[in-house]
C-alpha cells in the first residue's frame, strides 16, 4: 500500500543530484542526474518518490501533507562538510598580521602559535562554553546549507581536553541539533608544548591512553593524524593510524599539505577512507589512492586564506580518485563556516565544473564519512536532506558569490531554515 506523503516539493525548476550509494570518480563525478519541472515526495523523513510534474498526480496525499512550491528554483541535496575542526576555544585573528608579513604556517606553529595557541584556549574553556560556541557555529552552517558535518578533536592534546571536545560533539548530537555530526579523533594534530623534544612519549599517550578512552566512551568513528614536516612523519603516522584501527576507528589523514611527505601513499597503504589537503601530493601518491579507492577531501578555502597553491583536483579526477570538497573550518587557516565559498573556489581555482563540485560536496563528501548509503543524493530511500536555492539553475550558484544563496533547508523532511 502506498504511503501518504508528509511533504511534497513541487514546481522545481531544476533538480540536480548525483545518484547511488558510492563515491563517484572520473567522468562520472561530473554527470549528476538532472530533472526539470520536478517534484520530491517525503514520508517519515525519507524520500519516497522523485519525478517530473506529470507523475505528481500519482502521489498519495491528505489534508496533513505539507506542500512547498519551489517556484522554479534549483534544488539539490543538502551539503555535507567532510572536514571541519568544529569545537575549540578562542580565535586567532592576531595571526593574520603575521601571515601578511610572510611568516609561514609552520613557522607560526614552531613559535608556539597556530594550533598550539588554540590548544591553550581550548584547555581553559569550560565544557559548557565549548558546547555553546559549537552550537552557534552549527546554526550558521545550517543557514548556509550544511546538513551533515564532520567534527575533529585535536585542540586538546591531553586526554581530558580531547575527551572534552568529543563529548561536546556528542552532546550536540544528543540535543538533536538539525545538523548531523560525525566525530573524528585527531589527538595527533600537533605535539603539545609540554612534550616538546619528547614526541615519542606523546605518541605513547595518544595510543595507550587516549585511544582506549575514545573506544570506551564511543566518542569517534574515525582516527586522523597530521602527517607533515615538523609534526608527525610517515612512520609515526602509520603507527597511530594502525593503532586506531585496533580500536575500530577508520583511518583518515591530513596528507601532503605543505611538503610532499608521502601521506597520500600512506593513506592508500592503511586503507584510509580519505586523505585530505593533498596540495603537494605526487602523481605516484595519487595513483596509489586511485587504486585503493581513497577519497581526496580538498580544502580550497585553506589555500585561499593562506595564499598557498591549490591541489590538483582535475588530475585527481583524471586518475580516477573520487574528489570531495570541504570547508576545513577552523580558527587559524580557514575561519570560514560556509561551504559556498569553497564551492566557488573549486570552480575558479581547481577548474572543476559545477557538476563535479556539486558531487564533491554531496555524495562524495558523504562517502568520505561512510554515509553515502543514506545521504548525499536525492533518491528514494535516502534521508530527506534537501536545499532549495535562491537560484534558477546550477551554474548560477557558482557564477554568483559572496552572499548566502540558500533559500530553504529541509532536514529529515522538516523545514529547518527559511531565509
Amino acid at each position: 500500500m502506498q504511503k501518504t506523503a508528509d511533504l511534497i516539493i513541487k514546481n522545481i525548476g531544476m533538480l540536480v543530484t548525483p545518484i547511488g550509494n558510492q563515491a563517484k570518480k572520473g567522468e562520472e563525478q561530473g554527470r549528476p542526474t538532472v530533472l526539470y519541472d520536478a517534484f520530491i515526495a517525503v514520508t517519515d523523513g525519507i524520500i519516497s518518490e522523485v519525478g517530473t510534474k506529470n507523475e505528481l498526480a500519482n502521489v498519495a496525499t491528505d489534508e496533513k501533507t505539507e506542500i512547498i512550491d519551489a517556484e522554479g528554483r534549483l534544488v539539490t541535496p543538502g551539503l555535507v562538510d567532510a572536514h571541519t575542526h568544529l569545537v575549540f576555544g578562542g580565535w586567532r585573528q592576531k595571526e593574520l598580521a603575521q601571515k601578511l608579513r610572510g611568516v609561514s604556517y609552520l613557522e607560526i606553529l614552531r613559535q608556539g602559535g597556530g594550533i598550539l595557541s588554540t590548544v591553550r584556549s581550548t584547555r581553559l574553556a569550560s565544557y559548557e562554553d565549548l558546547v555553546k560556541k559549537a552550537e552557534g557555529i552549527l546554526n550558521k552552517m545550517l543557514r548556509h546549507g550544511t546538513t551533515t558535518c564532520e567534527a575533529k578533536s585535536g585542540y586538546g592534546l591531553d586526554t581530558d581536553s580531547e575527551i572534552k571536545q568529543m563529548k561536546a560533539v556528542r552532546e550536540l548530537q544528543l540535543k538533536r541539533h538539525p545538523v548531523d555530526l560525525v566525530s573524528t579523533f585527531l589527538g595527533a594534530h600537533a605535539v603539545p608544548e609540554e612534550y616538546k623534544g619528547n614526541k615519542k612519549e606523546y605518541i605513547k599517550l595518544v595510543c595507550e591512553e587516549m585511544l582506549p578512552q575514545v573506544k570506551e566512551y564511543k566518542l569517534a568513528e574515525f582516527c586522523d593524524v597530521f602527517c607533515e614536516d615538523s609534526v608527525f612523519d610517515l612512520e609515526e603516522s602509520r603507527a597511530i593510524l594502525e593503532e586506531g584501527k585496533k580500536y575500530g576507528l577508520v583511518p583518515k589523514i591530513h596528507a601532503d599539505e605543505i611538503t610532499p611527505l608521502g601521506g597520500a601513499a600512506l593513506a592508500a597503504e592503511v586503507q584510509a577512507i580519505s586523505a585530505d589537503h593533498l596540495i603537494k601530493t605526487t602523481d605516484e601518491g595519487l595513483e596509489a589512492m586511485a587504486q585503493a579507492g581513497t577519497i581526496a577531501v580538498l580544502l580550497p578555502a585553506t589555500s585561499f586564506y593562506l595564499n598557498e597553491s591549490y591541489a590538483r583536483a582535475k588530475k585527481m579526477i583524471e586518475l580516477g580518485v573520487p574528489v570531495a570538497v570541504a570547508s576545513d573550518f577552523n580558527p587559524g587557516s580557514s575561519p570560514n563556516l560556509s561551504l559556498q565559498l569553497p564551492m566557488n573556489l573549486a570552480c575558479l581555482k581547481y577548474r572543476m565544473t559545477p557538476e563535479e563540485v556539486l558531487t564533491a560536496v554531496t555524495l562524495n563528501a558523504a562517502a568520505a564519512l561512510n554515509r553515502s548509503w543514506f545521504i548525499g543524493s536525492i533518491e528514494s530511500e535516502k534521508q530527506a536532506d534537501i536545499i532549495m536555492w535562491d537560484a534558477p539553475e546550477l551554474d548560477y550558484i557558482f557564477y554568483h558569490y559572496g552572499i548566502n544563496q540558500v533559500k530553504t533547508v529541509i532536514k529529515k523532511g522538516k523545514v529547518v531554515v527559511s531565509n
